[in-house]
Formats: structure tokens, sequence, C-alpha cells
């Protein structure tokens, strides 16, 4: 029998039962619910990093999207309160739109 000691989504287990099979399962405790939770994140983009397609990579990014969502609830946010942190944090400091690439800051100060 395959071991899998890893976290899932809370449908899987009924549809491995489906299947004819029977999953062995067990509830976490908050502290290896968190634990768990950051090997997931790690997992799914580690996936998305390895797509080859974009179906494939927008599949993996909706995967780390609810484990990012499965994150902040256990940090005691919404998902909500979470975007306006990501707002807030995008207005103060900009967001990745531009493709700014740092390559290096030169220990001079700029003269004008």
């Amino acid at each position: 029998m395959p071991k899998y000691n890893k976290l899932v989504r809370d449908h899987i287990p009924d549809l491995i039962k489906i299947t004819g099979k029977n999953p062995v399962v067990r509830t976490l405790g908050e502290e290896e619910y968190a634990a768990a939770l950051r090997r997931k994140l790690r997992e799914e983009t580690s996936e998305y990093i390895k797509a080859d397609n974009n179906r494939d990579a927008v599949k993996e990014l909706a995967d780390v999207l609810e484990v990012v969502h499965a994150l902040a609830s256990l940090q005691g946010i919404t998902t909500e309160e979470l975007e306006d942190v990501r707002a807030n944090k995008e207005k103060e400091r900009g967001g990745f739109h531009d493709r700014v690439y740092l390559v290096e800051v030169n220990n001079e100060a700029q003269v004008k």
C-alpha cells in the first residue's frame, strides 16, 4: 500500500473511496497543520514552476492560492483582509507589473 503522508484536499478521501480503495486518514492538530500547509505551499509552488504549459500552470496557481487561503485562515485573517494587506503593500512599494529587475545599488549618492 503506497504511503503519502501529506496534506490533501478535503474531498480526496471520498474520491479515493469511489475507486474501491480504502484511504487511511487522520486529522492534524494545529501545529502539525501549520507545518503541513507550509510543506504543501512548497509542493504546489514547485509544481507550478515545473508546469510546461499555460493550462497546467494556471491549475497549479489555483492550488497555490488555495493553500495561501488556508494559511491566511490559520493566521486568523480572511482572504479579503489578506488582499487588503497585499493591495496596501502594492500601493506603498509597487507591484511587479513593470518587470523591474534590480541589478545592483551603488554606494555613491546620485548627484543632480
